[in-house]
């Protein structure tokens, strides 16, 4: 056992005195590559078995969510299109009954103005056909005035002159005057 202890004490010392690092030390690499393949496959168990399994869940829950996304996206810019084609089609109606309302009201006010215009008309018609009437009432009071005075103004000129004329007889030369 002593020569063991020795024998270790002196490899110790050997390997300190050797340079170079220990992982390069040509006697211990069958060891080194034991536990080297042992590690590899225990990092390929928990990998396969724990960390890889995760990281796949992961993934297809990603995917899944950006295929949700992209089909709702999908569904609301037809709802979208949809909306706005169902829009065009009421601002089309709209616009073609403000047109048809425009056009009913348009008749209307034209049918009342032409009525008005008709009643307005009749009334200045008979207004002017009254006018006519007085005026020419007061065109035959004026005449009938013109021939008094004119009867009385040619009496009083006669008599003026010296002369004497009968009523008739002036009614009858102011007639003949007023007739040309």
């Amino acid at each position: 056992m002593a020569s063991n202890t020795t024998d270790a004490a002196g490899h110790a010392a050997e390997a300190a005195s050797a340079s170079g690092m220990p992982q390069l030390d040509f006697s211990s690499w069958g060891n080194q590559i034991f536990w080297l393949l042992i590690t590899l496959v225990v990092i390929y168990f928990v990998l396969s078995r724990i960390a890889l399994p995760r990281i796949a869940a992961v993934l297809a829950e990603r995917q899944g969510t950006i295929t949700n996304d992209i089909a709702a996206a999908e569904e609301l810019k037809a709802k979208a299109v949809e909306a706005e084609e169902a829009y065009n089609k009421a601002l089309v109606d709209a616009k073609a009954e403000a047109a048809r309302i425009v056009a009913e009201t348009k008749a209307e006010i034209q049918a009342d103005l032409n009525a008005a215009t008709e009643k307005a008309d009749a009334e200045i018609a008979a207004k002017a056909a009254e006018s006519e009437k007085a005026i020419a009432e007061i065109r035959a009071g004026a005449l009938e005035s013109i021939k008094d005075v004119a009867n009385a103004t040619t009496a009083e000129l006669v008599s003026t002159l010296g002369g004497k004329a009968e009523d008739a007889d002036v009614a009858k030369a102011v007639d003949a005057q007023m007739k040309g």
